[in-house]
């Protein structure tokens, strides 16, 4: 049997791909347990995540027979949902290539990315409604935050899907790039972002996730901390220096 995820481990980051290309990588449960797995790694030892998928597809929903059996007590279990937030909360940043569909939980899963980028083949959408159930698993809060409240009632309630034209002019995506080349552009993300402080992306992560009551509480406690830090001296030393200055 193939694995549901297929992990590649480098030493600042981890390529996690959905891997059921024959279902368009669906989320199942195994999927699910899957990435859950990949959570513990990576909040054990923090690295950039890159999620993609398979086949031309980064995850067209969750796994629909398997969501028709479930009853209530299930959707009180918030399966998806709590992965997901467990993604969004990761230390590091994650990045989302998406290629093809992304729709219903694919979406959700993309939405609890900190970047998405896309292929032009995108599209991106929830279309729960249209089959009896809600998208319970971060569409209703995370989608207004993204695109805003008017363009994510009208994808909730009607399950329109964006194209990648559309996700990009919307903020959804940050760029569209040929499918021979969209891994390419998350690594270059990555490699970015791995030229920096490590602690000092972190921390500006949780301060990026943190309610709007909170800053700038936030904002000063986690730069006290930085401020105190030889990564910080090193680095603003290693600047001064370049520039002739003492």
């Amino acid at each position: 049997m193939d694995e549901p995820v297929l992990i590649e481990r480098r030493d600042d980051r981890v390529i996690a791909t959905l891997n059921r290309p024959d279902k368009r990588n669906a989320i199942d449960l195994a999927m699910v347990e899957a990435l859950h797995d990949v959570c513990t790694e990576l909040e054990d030892r923090p690295r950039i995540l890159i999620l993609t998928g398979a086949g031309g597809v980064f995850a067209a929903g969750a796994d629909i027979a398997q969501l028709r059996a479930r009853r209530a007590d299930d959707a009180r279990k918030n399966i998806n949902a709590a992965l997901f937030v467990r993604i969004h909360e990761l230390p590091m940043p994650v990045i989302a290539a998406l290629d093809g569909y992304a729709l219903g939980g694919g979406a959700e899963l993309a939405y609890a990315a900190d970047i998405r980028m896309a292929t032009p083949s995108l599209r991106i959408g929830n279309p729960e409604v249209g089959l009896g159930i809600l998208a319970a698993a971060g569409a209703t809060w995370r989608l207004p935050a993204l695109v805003g409240e008017a363009l994510a009632a009208e994808m909730l309630f009607t399950g329109r899907a964006l194209t990648a034209d559309e996700a990009l002019a919307a903020g959804l995506i940050t760029g569209i790039h040929a499918a021979d080349a969209l891994m390419d552009a998350a690594h270059a993300i990555a490699d970015r972002i791995g030229t920096n402080d490590p602690l000092a992306i972190r921390h500006t992560k949780t301060a990026l996730r943190a309610p709007r009551a909170d800053h700038p509480r936030i904002d000063s406690e986690l730069q006290a901390e930085l401020f105190e830090s030889p990564e910080k001296m090193r680095r603003m030393t290693e600047f001064l220096a370049q520039r002739g200055r003492p």
